[in-house]
């Protein structure tokens, strides 16, 4: 379970990538629903992957370029490992464009690699509140509760981004053993 979940951290990571084009960032932007209905339909893994990266191009950039610089540079020093670097350009990028959802979510991770979840979760509730159908923190959020042993706080993150994107990789493994463990220990 554990390799399927660092397969899954290092998937979810891809979607860290800087784009080159700056585009809205919002639940009102006109291109998301229709990325989401092709996501939840779509059979070919490689198709739903196409989608995947359309979304995350979105959910990444604004029209902001002070806000676009502060996520350079955070994704940057994320790369790096130095996390204290990307708290600080996540802090100031949350702090000037606080409708942003993706700068709470990549906050939310780096305080999850330094162990912070109680941050972590705080931030992703807020990239939950601005947009729900964020499959990246719904998978974030559940390996949080995998951390912390909240088997069933996990199986319902999970469970939630995969009825968003449904060839989310190895989601459904993850999935398929939560449940056993869960319906098996009743934890």
């Amino acid at each position: 379970m554990k390799r399927l979940l660092a397969v899954l951290i290092i998937l979810l990571a891809a979607g860290t990538a800087p784009a080159l084009a700056t585009g809205a960032n919002s639940r009102n932007d006109a291109r998301l629903d229709p990325l989401f209905e092709q996501l939840k339909r779509a059979k070919d893994p490689a198709v739903a992957q196409i989608l995947e990266a359309q979304i995350w191009h979105i959910w990444t950039w604004t029209e902001s370029e002070d806000a676009n610089m502060l996520m350079r540079l955070g994704l940057g020093a994320m790369e790096r490992e130095d996390f204290e670097a990307a708290l600080l350009h996540f802090d100031e990028l949350v702090e000037i464009a606080p409708d942003f959802a993706e700068g709470w979510n990549k906050r939310a991770t780096v305080y999850y690699r330094q162990g912070n979840y109680a941050a972590s979760v705080a931030d992703i509730e807020r990239v939950l509140a601005i947009e729900p159908k964020h499959f990246g923190a719904l998978s974030g959020l559940g390996m949080i509760y995998l951390e912390l042993e909240e088997k069933r706080g996990a199986l319902r993150a999970f469970e939630k981004a995969r009825d968003i994107h449904p060839n989310l990789p190895n989601v459904d493994s993850v999935i398929r053993d939560l449940r056993r463990d869960v319906e098996g220990r009743g934890t």
